[in-house]
């Protein structure tokens, strides 16, 4: 077998009623859905896992019996003719989807001046750079801040993908309660591939050509996408499934916002509508159902940041959903384990600047400059000793707190006041620069 070529699995959905067998029984009470370990596994690492006096194939087909079991099928018009994707809930992911919702009743993001500006100020920018770098921008995180902040306009392909991805979290965040459309779509594949050429891609128009194919790296071809003169048919199925409601209610089946949203997500990269940049536009819509769905966290949670780690696995479990009866549990269980990751990481990150913060609380509380501060000019001070010699200006202050400019200017101009800062002027612009005297400033 070539390397990059994915062994393809024995039976079909159609097949297993065939087998169905006194002796093949005892099978299905053994192997569930998922093994021991609760992992949903393909063909090629589940024949591994299969006790060595077992028919591995057989085992197989009782794991694909017991998946068809639980199986909820959603119809959709594919190449060819009718076809339709389904996917299962077991167990664990029932419970990780519990614990996204969770965290989410319990508001991750507390209503809390403290938390809710260090999230302002950095992630929905941590977002919009991993999100980018995983369509292959190289820009530095460091340079990449420090052009969403300072407002500077982009110097090159890389940095501008990173500001159309934080220009498009911004029309997420405004057209979440918006219903799914075709102008929907083409807006936010507009915002994210501004300027970008590549690969013929026009911002904001469809694909007119099929020569296009999804490769696994190795040259293999691990999909082709469907007519370009089938497009806006097939995506108005799609914006059809965003919109309808599945709660479960009178007919409808029930399927957790979060699997819905993710859903959409593998929908939009199996369509390819797009020359490039479908990524970065099927991402996009994952987090508009989410925000939609009352998941306000989700502005603060960088999903991007860690599929760019491991980029093959997320291929692989696109490639397994289609190759496997388009069995969409592959592409929901990686990306459910991603947002948990997601998650963890913004906790921890909490946790980190409310210490540092309370740090610097202590010393401000007990100088009669920092009870005249407010939250912001307090969480400046704090990057401000921890970084001498650091420049703020204006823009960075609008950008990370969400405030207007002279409201910013207000701010920087009274810390300078306060002598907590110096100013200068440079060029045609004001900068803040902070001092190592800090310490001494606020204990005197």
């Amino acid at each position: 077998m070539a390397k990059g070529i994915i062994e393809k699995a024995p039976f079909k959905f159609e097949e297993l009623a065939e087998h169905l067998t006194q002796d093949n029984f005892q099978y299905i009470i053994k192997y569930k859905e998922v093994d021991e370990q609760g992992r949903y596994l393909y063909w090629n690492k589940f024949k591994y896992h299969v006790d060595k006096d077992d028919d591995k194939n057989i085992a197989w087909w009782a794991t694909k019996w017991n998946r068809l079991a639980k199986m909820k099928v959603i119809d959709y018009e594919d190449k060819g003719g009718e076809e339709s994707f389904g996917f299962c809930v077991p167990d664990i992911l029932q419970a990780q989807l519990h614990k996204i919702a969770t965290l989410s009743s319990q508001g991750i993001v507390p209503h809390n001046s403290i938390k809710k500006n260090y999230l302002i100020s950095s992630l929905l920018m941590e977002e919009a750079i991993s999100s980018s770098q995983l369509e292959g921008a190289s820009t530095t995180r460091r340079v990449a801040k420090s052009m969403l902040s300072s407002g500077r306009k982009p110097q090159n392909e890389d940095e501008e993908m990173i500001l159309n991805n934080y220009i498009l979290m911004q029309e997420i965040k405004r057209t979440k309660d918006e219903e799914l459309s075709i102008d929907m779509i083409l807006e936010y594949h507009k915002i994210a591939t501004d300027g970008n050429r590549i690969n013929g891609n026009v911002a904001g128009k469809f694909r007119d050509s099929d020569e296009i194919v999804i490769t696994d790296g190795f040259e293999e071809i691990v999909h082709v996408p469907p007519p370009c003169n089938q497009i806006e048919e097939r995506l108005q199925k799609v914006c059809q499934f965003a919109n309808e409601v599945h709660l479960g209610e009178g007919s409808s089946i029930f399927i957790h916002p979060v699997v819905k949203a993710i859903i959409l997500h593998f929908m939009i990269a199996y369509e390819h509508p797009f020359s490039d940049g479908n990524g970065r536009t099927a991402r996009a819509i994952f987090y508009w159902f989410m925000l939609k769905s009352g998941y306000d966290f989700f502005e603060y949670v960088s999903i991007s940041k860690l599929l760019k780690v491991a980029p093959s696995r997320y291929g692989k479990s696109f490639i397994y959903t289609e190759i496997d009866d388009n069995d969409l549990t592959y592409f929901i269980f990686y990306q459910v384990e991603i947002i948990i990751r997601a998650i963890d990481e913004l906790l921890l990150y909490l946790q980190k600047k409310s210490q540092e913060f309370e740090e610097v609380s202590e010393l401000l509380s007990s100088s009669t400059i920092g009870q005249k501060l407010n939250f912001i000019q307090k969480d400046i001070v704090k990057k401000a000793i921890k970084s001498p010699g650091r420049v703020f200006t204006s823009n960075e202050i609008v950008a990370d707190y969400d405030i207007s400019e002279n409201t910013a200017r207000k701010y920087l101009n009274e810390l300078v006041k306060y002598k907590i800062l110096a100013s200068y002027r440079d060029g045609r612009r004001i900068s803040y620069i902070a001092p190592s005297t800090i310490r001494e400033v606020l204990e005197s």
